[in-house]
């Protein structure tokens, strides 16, 4: 399959100013986080990574929080539409989690894999599918595909503070790249919402 018709590799994940997705406090410290994540600007973000993208990607554990929130959300007609509008298209979505312990997903329309993740997901890229591929907020998912340079859109959302601990996504030794900015918008409480494609 030619590379004008392979599906493309996005990703979308929130950081800090340092470029921690977590506090020192482990996974579950997302104080630095989660208050830019309700915003109008996280919001609209939000609205806007799912178009286009069938296939949604994710790691165990974020997998096990992420979709039990949303399918929640999906069904609540009090919910921001922007909110909603991904939750519904999350629950449509082909989903693939990655996990050596799961034995069955507890989602519909999901499937779990093991195998790396480079040979997953270029798999997926090239199997003729219709829509591109989405790796939600999965860290474990996202580091070892940049560092294969499969990704090829990433939407960011930079909170405007230091966690001063926790984990980075941008680590040293990854390849060089290059990357142009596709869109930028400014919250009011300074996060930013950034969209960068590869490069090649």
């Amino acid at each position: 399959m030619s590379n004008r018709t392979a599906r493309k590799v996005t990703a979308n994940i929130g950081l800090t100013l340092d470029g921690r997705y977590h506090g020192a406090g482990g996974p579950g410290d997302m104080g630095a986080i989660v208050p830019y994540a309700v915003t109008d600007v996280a919001r609209d973000h939000l609205a806007r990574i799912h178009e286009g993208k069938t296939t949604a990607v994710f790691g165990r554990g974020n997998a096990l929080g992420f979709v039990g929130y949303w399918s929640s959300v999906a069904e609540d007609e009090n919910a921001d539409p922007r909110d909603r509008g991904y939750a519904q298209w999350l629950m449509g979505a082909e989903k693939v989690v990655f996990s050596t312990t799961l034995t069955e997903a507890p989602w519909k329309r999901t499937r779990v894999v093991k195998g790396s993740v480079g040979g997953v997901i270029r798999d997926l890229k090239a199997d003729g599918s219709h829509g591109d591929i989405l790796v939600n907020t999965a860290p474990s998912i996202l580091k070892p595909l940049l560092a294969a340079d499969l990704v090829d859109r990433l939407y960011l959302m930079i909170c405007p503070e230091i966690a001063g601990g926790g984990e980075r996504l941008f680590e040293d030794g990854l390849p060089a790249s290059a990357w142009e900015l596709i869109s930028q918008e400014t919250g009011k409480t300074g996060e930013l919402a950034l969209v960068y494609d590869r490069v090649r």
